[in-house]
């Protein structure tokens, strides 16, 4: 049978082999009148006896034979009394197990469900069943019930069972009514169903296109959608504008709707210098609590260290180090007034300043806790500083609330236990995360925040380390010495040239940066294949692996980080009849294949090599898959010193990783960068985003292709405007909300 071909098959549940409640993904064996079928998907409150109809595709598998993974789910009553006995005695419903199961269909026989679900009084004749109980099996079946019904409804307009889970979830027993009231309600958060697919569907209940709900649920996906790009809020008229075309309806009714979504507080409009600016609620909220939070720590700063210049004096003479005047002036600062923005590029002595400032503190008593965005970042911390450091989440001790969000337990109620608190990589910190930060700092804390302003700013909303710099109030210290030592390496100077708009030096041939021109996307994807595979292995010895990370500008195109990963995962990890491989998403992975986590996903678990465990995988981490599993449907991946047992359903948040965006590569430090250099789209290709690429090479960056498309990306300065509101709500520039 040919995998992928879409096959409907109708049996009973012989055995529910493992389900996970809060996503309804399942594995079961399916009687199908000829054999035992391995059955996996999301099939929610699926149980024993059922008879159910599926519909999806063979997976086959050389070790373990063949699985058939569910695309569609449908299940109905079971059809035999010895069905109906297995159903009830599976604990599919709460509060009847095997013994009352029996009695049940002893009395009522194939009228069973019916009887719980329509006359529940009379399954008190049994003895041991009050009326109460019986009213709560009832209940329990009856949601069960809902849910299969809202699946069969939702599946016709292409909804997917995990999606119908998640409304259901939402909107329980009345799902179905309120999707035919208001389609638009499927672009609610948590959804994750989006508003093109609920305009698919409105659209085939005939609903008219300048409908109320349509125009409302626009505005707020315009809203939203820039928030993906950055953008904390949207000025009016940009948001009105882009929505009226979206929508091609009126300005009038666009509008009104805006006005009325206002009212009802859906939306959050602040004046800033004049013009009228909208949030979500959530992200004003967090916008304004920060600068509220920071002028108060303004206000009253954490106690000033005594003596900070023979503290400095003690630490040259001990280390036999001089430290220049900027690194002086931000250990002050830091000391002296309790906050600090550091900022400056390579090699101009950072982590020597923070060093410092962190031994200072520590021989005052002080205790002090270090935090970056990503894993590999609070890696990297730990290793210059020398001292434990952690993600911000682990930090903050991540948890999920009833919907499965995240939340963290570290907040004003719970804050963090110490003296001064040490951020890295502030440039990648959004306006979420930094709130979260300051809700779980204790009063009189010192905050030390560093990071490059040169470098591309945060994948989520906001700019807050660029705001910060902005006002003027915080106390910064850029240091721009480049060190003696530093000065030596190719791939600082370039960097420091490119941040100054100047053309990197290209024609050195005995450095740590090299450029190789060729003109075609052919020959750059060849050579970039060969230097990994081949070249750079038997040069420098370094693992294809772990080394050498290939960085693009782009996911698409010949030189996109989906073509050069097929391409590199052919020649560094070819085909083997002793490796596994699976299809998930349309990208075939292998095992030995270099992977990566493409979002956060709190519920992942993981276990240590030294047997601790605990969960929470991120956007970003990388790792090796190690492992699949075709008949448990897992596949496993070490991420360091983690392993990670993915389920198909959270495989598909997995990329190969041989190249990937220059993005995606923030906060990472990889010995040897390769990249290509291709005139490209203008939005990718600008001067940060060099910059930024460059500064993730530690031993070795190769540039491969075209040198004007390296000059066309020095002299492109745009930097992408990012709409927030935090520079004005610390500078009193905003006026209160409408």
């Amino acid at each position: 049978m040919r995998e992928d071909q879409m096959l409907e098959m109708t049996g009973s549940v012989e055995q529910v082999i493992f389900k996970n409640e809060k996503n309804g993904y399942a594995i079961i064996e399916i009687n199908n009148g000829e054999e035992l079928v391995t059955a996996v998907g999301t099939m929610p409150l699926v149980s024993a006896g059922e008879e159910v109809r599926v519909v999806g595709s063979w997976v086959n598998n050389p070790n373990y034979g063949t699985q058939f993974k569910v695309d569609g789910f449908e299940r109905s009553k079971p059809s035999t009394a010895a069905a109906m006995l297995k159903y009830l005695s599976s604990g599919a419903i709460r509060g009847i197990g095997p013994g009352t199961a029996g009695k049940i269909v002893d009395m009522f026989g194939m009228n069973a469900l019916q009887v719980l679900e329509e006359e529940p009084e009379r399954l008190c004749a049994i003895k041991g069943i009050t009326k109460s109980k019986a009213n709560k099996m009832s209940d329990e079946f009856k949601k069960i019930h809902g849910i299969r019904e809202i699946m069969l409804y939702l599946s016709s307009f292409g909804i997917s069972p995990d999606e119908a889970v998640r409304v259901w979830k939402l909107y329980g027993p009345q799902s179905a009514e309120r999707v035919q009231e208001d389609p638009y309600c499927l672009c609610e958060d948590g959804l994750e169903i989006g508003f093109e697919r609920a305009d698919d569907i409105a659209a085939s209940l005939e609903r008219p296109q300048d409908d109320g709900c349509r125009v409302r649920a626009g505005i707020l996906h315009v809203l939203k959608h820039n928030i993906s790009n950055g953008h904390t809020c949207l000025p009016t008229d940009k948001l009105l504008s882009a929505a009226q075309r979206m929508l091609g309806i009126e300005a009038d009714q666009t509008l009104e709707t805006l006005e009325a979504l206002k009212a009802e507080r859906s939306v959050s409009a602040v004046l800033f210098e004049g013009r009228e600016y909208i949030f979500t609620p959530k992200l004003y909220r967090s916008e304004l609590y920060t600068a509220g939070r920071l002028n108060m720590m303004l206000r009253f700063p954490a106690q000033s260290i005594v003596g900070i210049d023979n503290y400095i004096s003690n630490i040259e003479d001990t280390f036999q180090i001089q430290y220049a005047d900027g690194q002086k002036q931000a250990i002050k600062e830091a000391l002296s007034k309790g906050m600090l923005i550091l900022t400056g590029g390579p090699g101009t002595g950072k982590t020597t300043t923070l060093n410092a400032i962190i031994k200072i503190l520590e021989t005052k008593g002080e205790k002090v806790l270090l935090a970056a965005p990503t894993g590999r970042a609070a890696k990297r911390m730990s290793e210059l500083t020398g001292q434990e450091a952690k993600t911000i989440h682990r930090l903050l001790q991540v948890e999920w609330d009833e919907n499965d969000l995240p939340v963290f337990a570290k907040n004003e109620k719970n804050l963090l236990e110490c003296d001064a608190l040490v951020i890295d990589e502030l440039s990648m910190v959004d306006t979420n995360i930094f709130e979260a930060v300051l809700r779980a700092l204790p009063l009189g804390c010192r905050l030390i925040m560093v990071g490059d302003c040169d470098q591309l700013p945060s994948v989520g909303p906001g700019n807050v380390l660029g705001d910060l710099i902005a006002t003027g109030l915080l106390p910064v210290v850029q240091l721009n010495q480049i060190f003696r030592q530093s000065m030596q390496s190719l791939i600082v100077m370039n960097a420091h040239r490119i941040v100054k708009g100047q053309m990197p030096e290209l024609a050195v041939r005995n450095s740590d940066f090299f450029f190789l021109p060729y003109g075609s996307p052919a020959e750059i994807s060849s050579t970039i294949v060969d230097l990994c595979a081949a070249r750079l292995p038997a040069s420098y010895g370094y693992s294809s692996l772990s080394d050498i990370q290939v960085l693009s500008p782009s996911r698409k195109g010949e030189l996109g980080t989906v073509e050069l990963n097929k391409k590199l995962q052919a020649v560094i990890n070819p085909p083997e009849k002793t490796k596994k491989e699976i299809t998930i998403n349309g990208i075939l992975f292998r095992e030995g294949d270099k992977v990566m986590q493409i979002k956060n996903n709190y519920n992942l678990g993981w276990v240590k090599l030294d047997g601790t465990s605990g969960e929470g995988v991120f956007n970003g981490d990388l790792g090796i898959l190690c492992g699949i599993d075709r008949r448990a449907s897992t596949v496993t991946v070490q991420m360091d010193d983690r392993v990670v047992l993915y389920e198909l359903e959270s495989a598909a948040e997995l990329e190969l990783a041989y190249a990937m965006t220059v993005h995606k590569s923030q906060g990472n430090e990889f010995t040897a960068v390769v990249m290509p250099m291709f005139q490209g789209a203008p939005q990718l290709s600008y001067r940060n985003l060099l910059y930024t690429a460059i500064t993730r090479a530690k031993s070795l960056l190769i540039l491969v292709g075209s040198q004007k498309a390296i000059q066309q990306m020095v002299e492109n300065d745009r930097k992408m405007r990012r709409y927030s509101g935090l520079y004005y709500f610390l500078t009193g520039g905003a006026q209160n909300e409408l």
